[in-house]
């Protein structure tokens, strides 16, 4: 393997290591909703619904995440077009990162009424335009690093990101209420996995800004202005 064989192949290392620890880091950030919403959010947050109604309404924030993710894909599609993969994946990176940390920081109904659950929302929204376009850059950052014949396969290897993620999330909610009384847990323990976060989003940033730009975007091709209208125009069946 000559030197320029080697670099390649640390590149596509590089890149594979930063695409499956950053989205294990997303998606254990958007797991811990869906388990903190079972555990304590219904009384933390929507305290005035009864134990079914807050249940139902913190469950109902989880599922506004699924519907921002599209948006996620189609902004950080755009600038990952425009500006590259690198730069996105970082920007993805920080607000998922930002907006767990800051649900863990969040009063509940009892300190901010109403604006709490509406905080929890907005907050919730941040999560889903991150993941959305954490997942496509992701995928891109390793497809277009991997030999030509070999995408799928380096590709596939995204999947198991979001099984760390879902593990780590159930794991760390698991030890706290292992570890704490009822009170404890439900006062300040389910907080902490969500400002754990902040750590998770350092490792993950310090992998990921030692990434040189893919070979394709550094390419001197010329560029989209809008790429997502070429993608409906030119791929509208495959939309």
């Amino acid at each position: 393997m000559d030197a320029e064989d080697g670099g390649r192949a640390g590149q596509l290392r590089r890149a594979a290591a930063a695409a499956l620890i950053g989205t294990a880091i997303e998606f254990y950030d958007f797991f811990l909703y869906g388990t903190a919403a079972a555990l304590v959010f219904g009384p933390v947050f929507f305290p005035g619904l009864g134990g079914v109604g807050a249940l139902l309404a913190a469950f109902s924030v989880y599922a506004v995440a699924f519907l921002a993710r599209p948006l996620g894909a189609v902004v950080f599609g755009h600038f990952g077009d425009r500006v590259g993969r690198r730069a996105t994946l970082v920007v993805s990176l920080l607000l998922m990162g930002l907006s767990t940390a800051l649900v863990g920081l969040l009063p509940g109904f009892g300190s901010w009424g109403w604006w709490a659950p509406v905080a929890l929302v907005l907050l919730r929204v941040c999560q889903g335009v991150g993941l959305g376009g954490e997942w496509g850059g992701a995928a891109l950052l390793i497809a277009e690093n991997a030999p030509a014949g070999r995408r799928g396969r380096f590709g596939a290897f995204l999947q198991l990101g979001p099984t760390a993620g879902f593990v780590l999330a159930n794991g760390v909610f698991l030890a706290l209420q292992l570890a704490l009384d009822e009170r404890a847990f439900r006062a300040w323990g389910w907080r902490v996995p969500f400002l754990a976060s902040l750590g998770l989003v350092a490792v993950g940033l310090f992998v990921r800004l030692r990434l040189e730009e893919t070979p394709l975007f550094r390419a001197d091709e010329p560029r989209e202005r809008a790429p997502v209208v070429e993608v409906v125009r030119g791929h509208w069946r495959t939309v």
